[in-house]
């Protein structure tokens, strides 16, 4: 255990993810276990600019495990994007005697922290929270287990109300950049036809598979679409192609928003959040720096921040086949 670091501060940045209360519950029970101090900064780098700090000890995060959400808040700061920003949080953390820190977020906040390592020599370690699992270096990020199953929840009950009505339902998840949870999500819900960033289907091919699936029988459809996919401005503008070019359908769409981001974490989401919480700790004692904590194999991994920011995360080629096949 290195002697230099006596005191950890903890953030979350960025959007929020369920499972970031039970890693901040981590962080803090892991210092309490080895006996150095935590620190809790409130609203991510901006607070870290104003020095909206709390010291957190192992019984500050009782009852949290089980909360969506983030107890420290979370905010963007374009202050901290400027040096001179940068430097104010450097003066409160040397004011406070922060040793470290883990920073609790996704690739945007992962670019802070190794900017302000580069800076101030500042040991970080990222802990990847966001719904999108977008991020390199880990095979799951905090929230996206728990986000699936709210999405594939939410789109059961759509179904009911589509087989009801013989409606075609186009059903928008989030997922700007990558289609994993649109992709596992209509698996999962058993949808006719999943569109993605990764994979441009295109208008054509769309409305052959949504004719294919009438003359199979299907009395009602559900299309899932991460809201990031190519084919189309937006899902309202795809409603309105499919209205005018196969009239005998009666659509609607779902766009689920931000409640794909709120709810208690899952029993995955919590274990995972404990395990990152443990390893980001203890990697820092042990006098690591600039690493983000994954899951690779379903063991814990360290992967360099740089990788984890610019590396690409890939789409799952087996499972757009299977997607393929249970369309059928």
């Amino acid at each position: 255990m290195s002697k230099t670091i006596k005191k950890i501060g903890v953030l979350t940045s960025g959007g929020d993810a369920p499972g970031m209360n039970a890693a901040i519950r981590a962080v803090v029970r892991t210092c309490a276990y080895h006996k150095i101090e935590c620190v809790g900064i409130y609203r991510g780098y901006q607070g870290m600019i104003e020095g909206d700090f709390k010291e957190m000890g192992a019984r500050s995060v009782n009852n949290i495990i089980n909360k969506g959400g983030t107890v420290l808040k979370s905010a963007r700061s374009k202050e901290f994007q400027t040096k001179e920003g940068r430097e104010k949080a450097n003066q409160h953390l040397v004011a406070a005697g922060i040793d470290a820190l883990v920073v609790i977020g996704g690739d945007g906040s992962f670019t802070g922290a190794e900017i302000f390592n580069a800076e101030f020599g500042l040991p970080v370690m990222g802990i990847p929270g966001t719904i999108d699992n977008d991020i390199f270096g880990t095979s799951h990020t905090l929230g996206y287990d728990t986000a699936l199953n709210t999405v594939v929840e939410v789109i059961d009950k759509i179904r009911d109300t589509a087989s009801s009505h013989n409606r075609l339902f186009f059903v928008e998840v989030m997922g700007r950049d990558a289609g994993h949870l649109a992709l596992n999500s209509g698996i999962g819900a058993g949808a006719e036809e999943i569109l993605i960033p990764e994979e441009n289907l295109g208008l054509e091919r769309l409305l052959e598979s949504l004719q294919k699936s009438k003359a199979s029988g299907k009395s009602s459809s559900i299309v899932v679409i991460a809201e990031g996919d190519k084919i189309g401005k937006n899902v309202f503008e795809l409603k309105d192609y499919v209205d005018e070019n196969l009239p005998e359908y009666d659509v609607r769409v779902s766009v689920l928003g931000h409640m794909q981001r709120g709810g208690a974490p899952s029993c995955f989401d919590r274990v995972l959040a404990s395990r990152f919480g443990v390893k980001a700790v203890e990697s820092l004692l042990e006098g690591k720096s600039n690493f983000m904590v994954g899951l690779l194999n379903d063991k814990i991994a360290l992967t360099p921040l740089e990788q984890a920011i610019k590396g690409n995360t890939e789409i799952d080629r087996e499972l757009l086949r299977v997607s393929e096949i249970m369309s059928t």
